[in-house]
């Protein structure tokens, strides 16, 4: 065990809530570090003047008066939660260990003394008093189980020491895009790189995106934003929250918090599981309500190797994939055509335009560009035995019917040349067009399908 790992586990020591392994191995690094030492002489003497201070104020019983209060006050909260939760069943069980119950009795007694009214907000629990700065999210390893699917999604982030993402690497699995099929992400200093395994492509691009949605299960996991996050939200009352903690130490302590319907989406339910030792959020459960009203459990996610350092070979992808994929790199020139001072409208029919002008005039480089920056050999490996002749119609564009998708559907027309001379029509009914990137290239679209 290293300092770091034991003053992690010093209030816990001090609470008696470590299992006898971990409690050996504190007491082993105790005996030889005295840095530890005095970092545990601190605590103590902490613990020792809440004690006196506590019963200093209190004077005769007070602490256990605030005890019962605080009782009090969330049996009246819990029935309403109750009333509100439509027979959710809700309990709410207040720490037991020393430390917690005078650190949470000095605080309301310090609000007693200014006079204010006891405040509504989550039970007192160990995660906010014993958190530490050093429990920030470094690196983590998250499974995204998914039913009875044997391979879940998968990731591996790394952040800096002020707890922006830095690297990510994402696995994919078939199950979870229908579309793409299997692929394996990397993010490294806003440049994404995408294996799709099932369409042999390999996609480098700059993307935020993916920062922006790991970050957000970076801070559900990191205990310190979570309670911060949670507490805030039950506030403004947002969600209604439940923290139950076991009697038996080897259990999680569980809290969760309701959403109630909103008018635009169902209520839901999160439920974090906080491992009592290190306070650590070791699982998140996700329910949703279904169309009867009742709470359907509809996935959860998996935190494993919290700030154990993950080798950084894991977010470099190249060197993984076959030398035969079709490489776009997105990031060494941008593809797609200049909006100027086009309508967007008026872009996404230029872009179908360019690219049947550039087919037509078998410059495949120019066609390759328009769609999606495709290297010049395989879009004439595609689109080489096809001699188009002219372009019969561009209609309409519409929204595309997937909002997150975004960007048009375009239809067109093109007439083609047989072998043998003779001419036919074909129908592209749904050319698809958007933006090269949302954030980095808003000014460009490119195709992205329908062809």
């Amino acid at each position: 065990m290293n300092c770091t790992e034991c003053k992690d586990l010093l209030v816990a020591h001090l609470e008696g809530l470590l299992d006898e392994s971990q409690e050996q191995a504190v007491l082993e690094h105790l005996g030889q570090c005295k840095a530890c030492q005095a970092e545990l002489a601190g605590l103590q003497t902490l613990q020792h003047r809440l004690v006196h201070n506590g019963k200093a104020l209190a004077q005769t019983d007070l602490e256990n008066n605030v005890m019962n209060r605080i009782i009090r006050e969330q049996n009246v909260r819990l029935k309403a939660a109750e009333q509100a939760s439509a027979g959710l069943a809700i309990r709410r069980l207040i720490m037991k260990s020393p430390i917690s119950k005078l650190v949470i009795a000095a605080a309301v007694i310090v609000v007693a003394i200014v006079s204010l009214q006891f405040l509504g907000g989550p039970a007192a629990y160990a995660i906010e008093q014993t958190i530490t700065a050093n429990h920030s999210v470094r690196y983590l390893h998250i499974k995204l189980p998914h039913g009875d699917q044997d391979e879940p999604k998968e990731f591996w982030i790394a952040c800096d020491e002020n707890g922006q993402v830095q690297s990510v690497r994402i696995q994919i699995p078939e199950w979870a895009s229908q579309d793409d099929g299997a692929k394996t992400v990397t993010w490294n200093q806003g440049i994404a790189k995408v294996w799709f395994h099932r369409k042999n492509s390999f996609l480098i691009c700059r993307d935020e995106t993916v920062q922006k949605w790991v970050l957000n299960m970076v801070q559900n996991s990191d205990p310190r934003d979570a309670v911060e996050r949670l507490s805030e939200a039950e506030k403004q009352g947002k969600l209604t929250l439940d923290i139950q903690q076991p009697a038996d130490k080897t259990q999680p302590i569980i809290v969760t918090a309701m959403y109630p319907a909103d008018g635009k989406s169902p209520a839901r339910q999160e439920v974090f599981h906080v491992d009592p030792a290190t306070k650590l959020v070791t699982m998140i459960e996700y329910y949703r309500e279904d169309a009867e009203g009742k709470l359907v459990y509809v996935g959860r996610q998996e935190n494993y190797d919290y700030n154990v350092p993950i080798a950084s070979e894991i977010f470099v992808l190249d060197d993984e994939v076959p030398a035969n994929v079709i490489r776009v790199d997105q990031v060494a020139e941008a593809p797609g055509l200049p909006q100027g001072t086009m309508t967007d409208q008026q872009v996404v029919v230029a872009c179908v335009r360019e690219f049947w002008e550039a087919i037509k005039a078998q410059d495949y480089a120019k066609a390759g560009m328009m769609f999606g920056g495709i290297p010049a050999e395989k879009m004439q490996q595609w689109f080489g035995r096809m001699k188009v002749v002219s372009i019969v119609s561009i209609g309409e564009p519409t929204p595309h019917p997937n909002p997150g998708v975004g960007g048009f559907v375009v239809p067109c027309t093109v007439e083609i040349e047989n072998p043998d001379g003779t001419k036919f029509t074909r129908e592209f009914p749904r050319i698809a067009v958007r933006q090269v990137d949302r954030e980095f290239h808003p000014d460009r679209w490119n195709i992205h399908g329908g062809i």
